[in-house]
């Protein structure tokens, strides 16, 4: 990382193989679990600004239905500037396109942040298989981590 101070100017874009090490890296450094990132990269995006990747999001497909997403983490020095809330639109954007029904998450830090998109809490027990089967569900997230959905089918005209 630089002291100086970034720009405000960054792109949101597919992850591509060459950015596994920085998503990884990221992850690690907001103390996310990188458990199963290479197996869902084709599924993230990435925020980049002049070259270095800035922030993550992951929508790992489980289904046809349903997707978790995963991995939300930007870096530092460009928290509180929206980057975040743009990779989760984007991100549930593709989710809709994919014709998902509804998207998953789980989560330690964020439970009064995800709401403002429409996330919702939801019983371990009303998770559907496809999701609780996913490694972040089963081990890498601890059992006390919230979980939280959004309908996706009630969001489409």
């Amino acid at each position: 990382m630089t002291n100086t101070t970034p720009t405000e100017q960054y792109v949101i874009r597919e992850a591509t193989n060459d950015d596994l090490a920085h998503v990884a890296a990221l992850l690690q450094a907001s103390q996310l679990p990188t458990t199963g990132v290479a197996e869902a990269l084709c599924g993230f995006l990435v925020a980049e600004s002049d070259g270095a990747i800035i922030g993550s999001v992951g929508i790992e497909s489980c289904c046809a239905r349903y997707a978790l997403l995963r991995s939300v983490a930007v870096e530092d020095e460009w928290r509180g500037r929206g980057v975040g809330r743009r990779l989760v639109e984007r991100a549930i954007a593709v989710a809709e396109s994919k014709g998902l029904e509804a998207l998953y998450l789980l989560t330690t830090t964020a439970e009064s942040y995800f709401p403002s998109f429409g996330f919702a809490p939801v019983d371990r027990d009303h998770v559907p298989d496809s999701i609780k089967r996913t490694e972040e569900f089963h081990s890498a997230c601890p059992a006390s981590a919230t979980v939280m959905t959004l309908c996706l089918t009630e969001r489409q005209p």
